[in-house]
This record gives C-alpha cells, sequence and structure tokens, in this order.
C-alpha cells in the first residue's frame, strides 16, 4: 500500500492551523517555505498536487490581536477576510522562489453539492493541474453560512480528492498519526501504522475535539478518510513537524499512519455515477457514437440526433442507443437547450452556434460509467 503511494500521479495535501500558524501565534512562514520546497519537489518528478491549507481564521485572529477563536459567524468572517490576506501572500512568495505559479480557490460546500457548480470546480481544479498550478485551496470562511459550511479542513481535504480524483490524501497535523488510545492520557496508546479507511473501530480510537485554534481534531481525520476512500483515494495522516514529512510520505515511508481504500479511484467514481444519481434527462445517440462509448472515448455533440428533458450543465443524464436502451450515464458538460443546439454538429462549430465555447465534449468519459 505505501508503494501505491509512492507510484500516486495526483496528491491533495491538507496543512492543518497549528502548523501554518505555529500554533495560532500567527503565520509560520518557515514552515510555509518548507511545505512549497517539498511540493516544488514533488512536482518536479512529474506528480500533482492541490494544497488544502487552514489558517486563514487563525492568522486574522494574530492580526486582529484576539486571543481565543470567536464564537460568531460574523466574527469568524471578519477574522477569516483579514487573515486570508496574508496566507495567501505567504504561499505566492513562497512558491514563487521555487518557480511554482499558485491560485488561491475558495469553496463552500454549496459548490460542491450543486451539480453544475461541482462540474465548474472540478474543471478549473484540474485545469491548474494540467497548467502546473499549485491550486492553494480554503473554505470561504468569509461567506460561509452554518448551513453551508464544510466545519473543518480535513472534510474539504477528503472532497477536493473526490473532486479531482486524487490517488491520495496527505493529512499533516501536529499529531504523529492515529493511535490505539489518546496518547496524552494513555501512555501505552500506540501508533496505528496502516489500516483499511472504512475500519469502524478507527472512529472509537480517534475521539476528542480539537485545539483552541483547529477546528478537528483525530475523529475528523478518520472521517475524512473513509469519505476519500469512496472514491478509491488513500489517506495519510502525519506530523507535519516531522523534517520532510510531505517528501517521506510522498515517497512511501512508513511514517504516520495510512489508512488505505478497497477500490480504485475510476471504479469507485464509476459505481457513484452508476448508483447513485437520479436522471435529469436522455441523450439519444447515433450507433456510431455508441461505439465510441464502448470504445473508451468521450461523447461528442455530433452523435447525438435528440436531447430529453430540462436539465442544467452538470447534471447526470442518461446516453441511449437508437433503440432506446440506456448504454451510458454521465455528467453533462451543457445545458438541455445547449445540448439540443449542438446536436449533430461538430466540435469546432461550438462557439459559433452558441457564443461561447466551454468545453469539447458532452459528456467527458472520466465523469461517464458504461451499462
Amino acid at each position: 500500500m505505501r508503494r501505491r503511494i509512492a507510484e500516486a500521479k495526483r496528491l491533495v495535501v491538507k496543512v492543518g492551523s497549528a502548523l501554518v500558524t505555529n500554533g495560532g501565534q500567527g503565520l509560520a512562514p518557515d514552515a510555509i517555505a518548507g511545505w512549497a520546497r517539498q511540493i516544488a519537489r514533488l512536482r518536479a518528478e512529474g506528480r500533482e498536487i492541490a494544497l488544502v491549507s487552514s489558517g486563514a481564521i487563525a492568522a486574522g485572529m494574530q492580526r486582529l490581536g484576539l486571543a481565543t477563536r470567536p464564537q460568531t459567524m460574523h466574527e469568524l468572517q471578519a477574522a477569516a477576510a483579514v487573515g486570508q490576506m496574508g496566507l495567501a501572500q505567504t504561499y505566492e512568495s513562497c512558491f514563487s522562489e521555487h518557480g511554482l505559479v499558485t491560485a488561491q480557490v475558495l469553496l463552500t460546500h454549496e459548490d460542491l453539492a450543486d451539480r453544475k457548480r461541482y462540474l465548474n470546480a472540478r474543471s478549473t481544479l484540474v485545469t491548474l493541474l494540467e497548467l502546473g498550478v499549485v491550486p492553494v485551496i480554503n473554505e470561504n470562511d468569509t461567506v460561509v453560512t452554518d448551513e453551508i459550511k464544510f466545519g473543518d479542513n480535513d472534510t474539504l481535504g477528503a472532497l477536493v480528492a473526490n473532486l479531482i480524483e486524487a490517488d491520495a490524501l496527505i493529512i499533516l497535523t501536529d499529531q504523529d498519526g492515529l493511535f490505539s488510545a489518546d496518547p496524552r492520557s494513555n501512555p501505552g496508546a500506540r501508533l496505528i501504522s496502516a489500516g483499511r479507511a472504512d475500519d469502524a473501530s478507527f472512529e472509537a480510537m480517534a475521539g476528542g475535539a480539537g485545539s483552541s485554534i483547529a477546528k478537528g481534531g483525530m475523529i475528523t481525520k478518520v472521517r475524512a478518510a473513509q469519505r476519500a476512500a469512496r472514491s478509491g483515494a488513500h489517506t495519510l495522516i502525519a506530523s507535519g513537524r516531522e523534517a520532510d514529512a510531505l517528501l517521506r510520505l510522498a515517497h512511501g515511508e512508513e511514517v504516520g499512519t495510512l489508512l488505505y481504500a478497497t477500490a480504485t479511484p475510476l471504479a469507485a467514481r464509476k459505481q457513484w455515477l452508476a448508483d447513485h444519481l437520479q436522471l435529469a434527462g436522455s441523450l439519444h445517440l447515433d450507433a456510431g457514437a455508441v461505439r465510441a462509448l464502448q470504445e473508451g472515448r468521450s461523447l461528442l455533440p455530433i452523435g447525438v440526433v435528440a436531447v430529453d428533458g430540462d436539465f442544467e450543465r452538470g447534471a447526470a443524464v442518461a446516453c441511449r442507443s437508437p433503440g432506446g436502451k440506456e448504454v451510458a450515464r454521465g455528467l453533462v458538460n451543457y445545458s438541455a437547450n445547449e445540448a439540443r443546439r449542438i446536436a449533430r454538429h461538430p466540435t469546432s462549430e461550438i462557439e459559433a452556434i452558441l457564443g461561447y465555447f466551454d468545453e469539447d465534449v458532452l459528456v467527458h468519459r472520466d465523469n461517464m460509467v458504461l451499462l
């Protein structure tokens, strides 16, 4: 399992508030510079890295002179707005030392719950990775409300891993990993080196809450591993205070705790598409398009002869053969009205027909499952 991590192409790295802010004493530029150096090394090896960073609220607290974490939503939002400026500036400065470009991406749960916004977020992040950019992702604390907040960046890290189909999620924290009991009160607690992410006993071992700076705790990390495993991503939990911890983890060294998934990312995603989405409409295909899908290709507009339903971009739709049989289903890149207008036309004509160009396929093969 550790060897699989060493071979992973796409990683999500989550760094906790205690590390980013030196235990709440303000931003820790030396630590951030260390992660930038390690990520630059992984990028040079051909890896794609998305960084999920906590710290905006904690950094804002320090700038505003607040000793304890605010309790009201508007105070948290104000602290985040102040802190996010310094956080983004520090990451940009540290990564630029290695010739890497960064991008700030702020998300809310609503962005990933809505199919259209989910697809938009996925397209943006994947494009950034393909361009060699390091996305620095955080919850959009400035506008978040109780109803839409992730609640902690461990959960956000797992959702991002699912979103971009990452091979692994690496959670760097101020703890050495998952122990069989709380090591602060139980000297006999042992470090769990590896186990299945869906092992229910790990939740009981995690217990406890976060610090006054961080919202989570080990329980949120275990649950994040469970969530990431649903899309086939393995999760590593380890101390970010260890020397070159990120490099050592990414190279398969026995550090921290590995909670591994039992399905490949693609297989898990296909299962999710097959089993858990209500269909908003149908795309009726010609025989050539059906053959193309069966050969593992994406669905082009030219292969669509008719469109049923009223759906938006990102909706789940059925792909049907000339006889009406459902041969595949997936997330569509254009709305029903747009799909009707570009059906039977080559990709090269999309911009002329719609007045803009978004995606070159109606349904990408990575967002499709054959039936």
